[in-house]
């Protein structure tokens, strides 16, 4: 009996891979008219029909759909996409940049009396703990943050590990900026909007924002993004987070945690940071990224001087 299922296994996946539907296929799904673009994570056989487990390419889906409703995407129609996603993401780091470069000239008025002092300062922007449950995307995400000048250490953690190891990673990395994200999607087979059963891994993230804000419980000594696409926005703000996804229940961007982060590690401590001046620069906006009134946490000193050996 177990040659025969052996067999017929091989059989299957020989069909499956002649289809082009494998582990690292990029596919689409038919009956969302192939709108998100996913990788094929693993193939398992639910209710004897073999179905694909998913994640998103460009936003931080997860789902789950029928081998037959899924079909392969070409390399001319990936590179199609890819450009386009490419081409709003520069075009979103490059007003993000706008914004910085208007937030520093804004402090350097502010520290030199209008211009009318030479003072040598320096800056110290805020750290991120970036925790992810998908390795590509975090790798993603650190690219970012280094083009952008943001110190930060990356961990690569899967969802329902991260409650467990948040403790410690905040007590050995002591950031100012805590990313809780991964992969995250709502069912409506399993419950309404409102249940937070209904989705993969709003729980997890929700677990794990209570036990950060036991370590530190001040929203502005501990500013904590959390979510993923289509997340539990509500239970995630009420659980501690200052910004969360996804207010409309719509997918948001794999970079979208970075702009959001990144604007606060550069506004100044004693600043507030508007909530709609993060947003616009995301690739989502208000229906997928939301959030509360907080503070900057960047921090200048004086004097800057370097060294000089003798």
């Amino acid at each position: 009996m177990k040659r025969i299922t052996y067999l017929e296994d091989a059989l299957v996946l020989m069909e499956l891979t002649n289809l082009g539907i494998e582990i690292n296929a990029t596919v689409g799904r038919l009956s969302y008219g192939c709108d998100v673009l996913f990788r094929v994570i693993d193939i398992k056989e639910v209710n004897g029909q073999k179905t694909a487990i998913l994640f998103g390419e460009d936003y931080r889906l997860m789902a789950d759909s029928p081998i037959d409703d899924l079909t392969p995407i070409d390399k001319k129609e990936r590179i199609r996409r890819n450009q386009e996603f490419r081409s709003l993401e520069e075009q979103s780091l490059q007003l993000f940049r706008q914004d910085i470069h208007l937030l520093k000239e804004k402090q350097e008025y502010h520290k030199t009396n209008a211009y009318r002092e030479d003072l040598n300062y320096f800056q110290i922007p805020g750290r991120v703990l970036h925790l992810d449950g998908d390795p590509t995307y975090l790798q993603k995400c650190l690219d970012l943050y280094e083009r952008i000048g943001v110190p930060v250490n990356g961990v690569h953690c899967k969802e329902k590990e991260m409650p467990e190891r948040i403790p410690a990673l905040i007590e050995q990395y002591r950031p100012h900026i805590l990313v809780i994200t991964g992969h995250d999607a709502y069912s409506k087979s399993k419950g309404k909007k409102s249940d937070i059963g209904a989705y993969r891994h709003s729980r997890y993230f929700v677990k794990t924002v209570n036990e950060a804000r036991r370590k530190v419980p001040h929203l502005d000594q501990l500013v904590i993004f959390a979510g993923a696409c289509q997340s539990h926005f509500e239970s995630l703000i009420h659980a501690g987070a200052n910004f969360a996804s996804s207010p409309q229940r719509v997918n948001i961007h794999a970079l979208d945690p970075v702009y959001i982060v990144a604007k606060i590690s550069f506004t100044a401590f004693t600043e507030p940071v508007n909530v709609w001046d993060v947003l616009r620069n995301t690739l989502t906006g208000d229906k997928g990224l939301g959030g509360i009134e907080t503070r900057g946490v960047l921090r200048t000193g004086m004097p800057f001087k370097p060294v000089v050996d003798d």
